[in-house]
């Protein structure tokens, strides 16, 4: 999963954008809202985090904005404001979520969690599952055919990313900006070498093989 943070106190940016990372997101940060509608504009995203008072351009402007241009990626907004009134005009604005600071980074990463699960049509469940292959999003726990599976921190991103998109191609450059977020050499094998592990626990000792190589564009989770 995908999640921009736009925040400018640079401590509260790097503790969002530090145990985000530690629990499997890809996260790109900016420090103003200008910067922060035009990448949201620019690239797909599974949430962003906005903080309200920003420079050059404030949250709740950067929200409005974003809804006028018919971007529906989920927004859970940051704020020192308490009050009713300011949840009131945030979610108004446009905003899924509010969160006041200061916060706890275990109700953040659930309240987001939540919202990608609402946004992605899996509001009841927190578990994915295709063919014989069940995640358990919660836990990160991964089993196929009742067989426990261990995953390290990316072989997981890269599953739950496929098996979202279970039957359609993804390519490298799209799962690169999902599990890694940053831009990369085209000629790395990088995700050669991830997809090459996590088929080693997922479909060496099955005769079923469920992650197949389109050459030259990418991957597909094919359950036949």
């Amino acid at each position: 999963m995908r999640v921009l943070i736009i925040e400018d106190d640079e401590k509260i940016a790097s503790f969002v954008t530090n145990g985000l990372g530690q629990a499997g997101f890809a996260v790109d940060h900016v420090d103003n809202g200008e910067d922060g509608l035009r990448a949201l504009l620019a690239a797909p995203y599974d949430s962003a985090v906005v903080d309200v008072m920003l420079p050059r351009l404030d949250g709740l402007t950067l929200i409005e904005e974003l809804r006028r241009q018919k971007v529906n990626t989920p927004v859970l907004i940051l704020s020192a404001k308490h009050s009713v009134d300011d949840r009131v005009r945030g979610l108004q604005a446009g905003g899924d979520d509010y969160l006041t600071k200061p916060f706890s980074f275990s109700e953040l990463l659930a309240r987001l969690q939540a919202l990608i699960r609402r946004s992605t049509g899996m509001a009841e469940t927190s578990r994915l599952s295709a063919g014989d292959v069940s995640v358990n999003l919660l836990t990160r726990e991964v089993a196929r055919r009742g067989r426990a599976i261990g995953l390290q921190l990316r072989e997981f991103a890269l599953l739950e990313y496929l098996l979202r998109n279970t039957g359609k191609v993804v390519s490298k450059t799209m799962i690169m900006e999902h599990i890694w977020g940053y831009n990369f050499d085209p000629q790395t094998n990088v995700v050669d070498v991830l997809v090459c592990r996590l088929r080693n626990k997922i479909d060496k000792d099955f005769d079923q093989k469920l992650i197949h190589t389109v050459r030259g564009i990418g991957y597909v989770f094919k359950v036949f």
